[in-house]
């Protein structure tokens, strides 16, 4: 199955828009698991696990990895999700952007050393440094447009003529141009909802991966109402570290479980 039709199917059976974004910080990790050198996996296989029939995706921000040499401990949890629980994708988060050779470079890590079904990437250096992504065509390519930071609107609210704002241009460019094999998806934050809306009205039902809920302030209403397809779905909400951090002791994927199931409903409560 491709991406899209991997995510169209654990919409349906998990009944969700809640994707769990997977940022582990080990200062945040309960004590039992603290200097263990399989800590991260550890503590990411017991979220992934305790979530997964909750979920429509898992997103491994591979910062976090990589910043504490754990990239093989990300192989192991994408192995994992792929074994354990098939059908339900992976977006590794990595906000990619470079010329066509170094992009090249970093598909192969995504795709074929990670084995994620989606990355995230960025678009502002132009359709040549997306296109080693949308070589794979059963892949999914997942473009930055209106973020849901506040430094965002330094360049995404620009006006790039006749009253067009340079993220409405990027989702129009991504639905128009780029997305010809039915693979592209855009960032739009929770933080945001007129843009999510207006994103929303320019490409149709291109799936929207919406970072903002929980610990952002993003309102689940808003950005559900917003955001959602005609048929009620095209969102992957995504929820990191109100999940994640929900509990501090050994029964932390317990908490995460519970906090997953109450925002899973949230989000459904508004379809």
């Amino acid at each position: 199955m491709t991406f899209i039709e991997s995510l169209q199917a654990a919409w349906t059976r998990n009944d969700s828009l809640l994707c769990v974004g997977l940022d582990p910080d080990p200062a945040k990790f309960p004590v039992h698991l603290q200097g263990r050198n399989d800590a991260i996996f550890e503590f990411c296989r017991s979220i992934v696990d305790a979530t997964a029939d909750l979920a429509c995706c898992f997103k491994p921000q591979i910062a976090y990895f990589a910043a504490r040499r754990a990239e093989d401990q990300l192989e192991a949890l994408i192995a994992h999700i792929r074994i354990t629980h098939p059908g339900i994708p992976v977006i590794l988060d990595a906000k990619r952007g470079d010329i066509g050779s170094t992009a090249e470079q970093y598909a192969v890590e995504a795709f074929e050393r990670y084995g994620a079904d989606a990355v995230t990437a960025n678009p502002y250096m132009g359709r040549d440094s997306v296109e080693p992504y949308l070589a794979y065509r059963n892949k999914g390519v997942i473009l930055l447009c209106r973020t849901s930071n506040p430094g965002g609107s330094d360049l995404q609210f620009l006006d790039v003529g006749g009253g067009v704002k340079l993220y409405e241009h990027v989702a129009r460019l991504v639905a128009e141009e780029w997305n010809g094999n039915g693979q592209c998806a855009l960032v739009v934050g929770a933080t945001f909802p007129a843009e999510i809306a207006r994103v929303r009205a320019l490409t149709g039902d291109m799936p929207l991966l919406v970072p903002g809920i929980g610990a952002q302030g993003g309102d689940i209403e808003a950005t559900v109402k917003a955001g959602r397809s005609a048929a009620g779905s095209g969102l992957m909400i995504n929820s990191s570290r109100a999940i994640l951090y929900a509990g501090k002791d050994e029964n932390f994927a317990d908490a995460a479980r519970r906090v997953a199931a109450e925002t899973r409903d949230a989000i459904n409560r508004f379809r």
